[in-house]
């Protein structure tokens, strides 16, 4: 691969899962990303796309979640959009220092293996821009 960018669109199925790991596989191994890496980028998407699933679409349906993944020398940028209700996972984020409720959990995992992220809601699409350090 001649840039470090690569996209792929899901359809919203928790059964879609491992062609999602697949693709993330593909990617590091595509451009040299370390095992515990690429591991750690499969915790952050996997969590983002079963939220979806099940908070965002309700179960499993046709729509679309899209996963966009950018290899730098320094990161790995994530850009995960999809076409459920409005949701920002940051905008309430627990505290470090308190026991997050059952379900917070991946939005904590989220914050503490990213170091950056981001959110947005663009024609009609959640945009989450997650960097994970390589």
């Amino acid at each position: 691969m001649a840039d470090g960018m690569t996209n792929a669109m899901f359809p919203a199925r928790l059964a879609q899962l491992r062609h999602l790991t697949a693709f993330l596989e593909r990617f590091c191994g595509a451009h040299g990303i370390e095992r515990p890496h690429c591991l750690r980028l499969n915790l952050v998407l996997e969590e983002l796309f079963v939220n979806s699933i099940q908070h965002g679409y309700r179960g499993d349906c046709d729509a679309p979640v899209w996963i966009g993944l950018d290899a730098r020398p320094e990161a790995v940028q994530i850009t995960y959009e999809d076409t459920a209700p409005p949701f920002n996972p940051f905008a309430r984020l627990p505290d470090r220092d308190t026991q997050p409720k059952v379900g917070g959990l991946g939005v904590l995992l989220t914050r503490e293996l990213a170091e950056g992220r981001e959110y947005a809601y663009l024609f009609g699409r959640n945009r989450v821009r997650l960097s994970l350090a390589r």
